[in-house]
Order: structure tokens, then C-alpha cells, then sequence
């Protein structure tokens, strides 16, 4: 199958490594702003180009430079000007085309995402970064949902992603008084798995990227999908879909070698059928 062709955005960087998607935030010298022009496009074909190909298993989100991500370029906020231009109708657009574009396009990606937090994950970077199924940080990392900070609102979705992460109360706490916590803080508060020297987050973060993609790729992205409905769905209807997706996943070539593998003490070769 041919695979979407990616936009060419600059700072925006794409690569697969056998079975692992990596997405790369690749903006230094912004700390990594996201929001601009183009940006939304670029996820959609990404996770567009992961969800068509079968051999991949799971994606790592990192970024390069001391920033995870600074969140929405302030300056670009001051001038008026990107996204961030025009009157509210106009605005209103070129979020649903930027910024929600992206995060619903993250949102979208049928295996699990892994975000590497190489430092401070503020605004919009932290909601980016809440939209991975799992969260590695570096002792450097900090969150933070400073929207108030900048008289703005939480207008990227991270009123919805927040609680779901955090609880209803931490979320409060972040986002009312704007406070940013450090790593440590963001663990005992079950935002990140773990805290990991800076120089080791890119082998972890790796090492635990091959630990999912070894399991079966199908029944992966079936249980992200229940994962998923879990967050909007009540009790009966996720029993509903349980059973119909255990269902399939009974007769699949991946279910029988897994039971072959147990029983002859080896290690299990997965194919996604």
C-alpha cells in the first residue's frame, strides 16, 4: 500500500525503525512551539501514514533541544499573526485547522504513543504530551497547563485530557493556579511511569517501545480501542465490545502461537494475523 505522503514543515521529522513510529519535535530555537500554519496537516498525514501500516506497533513522540515543548508561540500570540490572527470567527477556524487538527490527529493513532519528555512540557506541549498512552520523563521535565498565565483558556483540549490523566482535583490544581511541577512532583501525581536520567531517556524510552511492539499488533490496537472507549463509554457498552473484539481475537494466528509459545517454552513470533 502506498502510504500518505508527509508535508514538508519544518522541525517536523518522521522515521520508522522496524515496528516503532518515531514523531520528532525538531524546533530548538522556539523550544519547540507547535500551532503553526501547517502543523495540523503534518499530524494528520502522520497518523494517517501509522494507522494504514501494519508493521508498526507503537510511536515514540520526542522532541530534540532543552524543551519538550514550550506550547503555543507566544509571539506569534502578541503579533496577531498565524494561527493567531483575525477576529474570533477567524479564530475559531484556524484552531479546528491548527491546533485541533494536531491534537485530534495524535488523538486518532491506533498504537500506543509513548512521549519521551525531554524538559519542560508547558501549555499546549502539555496537553500534547497527555495525549500519549505513556509518558517517560527526563529529571529536567516540567509540566504545565498555563493557559490562565497568558489570559487564555485551556483551548486545546486539555479541559478533557487533564482529568482523565490527572483526577479531577490535580487537574484543577494545574490549570486554576497555572503552577508548573517538576518530574518528581508529575510521578507522584501518576502524570509520567517514570523519571530517568536525562542522558538514559532516549535508550529507555526505546527499550520500553520494543517491550509493546513485541506484543501481537492486532490485539494491541484492539486493546487501545477499548482503552479508549473506556474514557467515554459506560460499563455495559465497553462489556459489549470486550466480548465482540475477545471474540475475534480468539481466532487469530497470533492468539494460537501464543498459547504454541507458552506451552514450548519459547518466545512467541507475531505476524498481525
Amino acid at each position: 500500500m502506498t502510504q500518505p505522503e508527509l508535508p514538508a514543515i519544518d522541525g517536523l521529522h518522521y522515521a520508522a525503525d522496524g515496528p516503532v513510529a518515531t514523531l520528532t519535535l525538531d524546533r530548538p530555537a522556539s523550544r519547540n512551539a507547535l500551532g503553526n500554519p501547517g502543523d495540523g496537516d503534518w499530524f494528520a498525514t502522520a497518523a494517517a501514514r501509522i494507522n494504514a501500516d501494519a508493521a508498526l506497533r507503537c510511536v515514540v513522540l520526542r522532541a530534540t533541544g532543552p524543551a519538550f515543548s514550550a506550547g503555543g508561540d507566544l509571539k506569534a500570540m502578541r503579533d496577531r499573526t498565524g494561527t493567531f490572527a483575525g477576529q474570533p470567527a477567524d479564530l475559531v477556524e484556524q484552531y479546528r485547522q491548527g491546533i485541533h487538527r494536531l491534537m485530534r490527529a495524535v488523538w486518532s493513532i491506533e498504537v500506543p504513543v509513548i512521549a519521551a519528555v525531554n524538559g519542560p512540557a508547558i501549555g499546549l506541549g502539555n496537553d500534547v504530551a497527555c495525549l500519549a498512552d505513556l509518558r517517560l520523563a527526563a529529571e529536567s521535565a516540567r509540566f504545565g497547563a498555563t493557559f490562565l498565565k497568558v489570559g487564555l483558556v485551556p483551548g486545546d483540549g486539555g479541559a478533557w485530557l487533564l482529568p482523565r490523566v490527572l483526577g479531577q482535583a490535580r487537574a484543577a490544581e494545574l490549570l486554576y493556579t497555572g503552577r508548573v511541577i517538576d518530574a518528581d512532583t508529575a510521578l507522584a501525581w501518576g502524570l509520567v511511569s517514570a523519571v530517568v536520567p536525562d542522558a538514559e531517556l532516549a535508550d529507555r524510552t526505546r527499550a520500553l517501545a520494543d517491550e509493546v511492539a513485541a506484543q501481537p499488533p492486532g490485539v494491541l490496537r484492539m486493546t487501545k480501542r477499548l482503552l479508549r472507549a473506556g474514557l467515554t463509554s459506560d460499563f455495559n457498552t465497553v462489556m459489549e465490545l470486550s466480548a465482540a473484539l475477545q471474540a475475534v481475537a480468539h481466532t487469530t494466528e497470533d492468539h494460537a502461537e501464543a498459547l504454541a509459545a507458552i506451552f514450548e517454552k519459547r518466545r512467541p513470533s507475531f505476524t498481525g494475523r
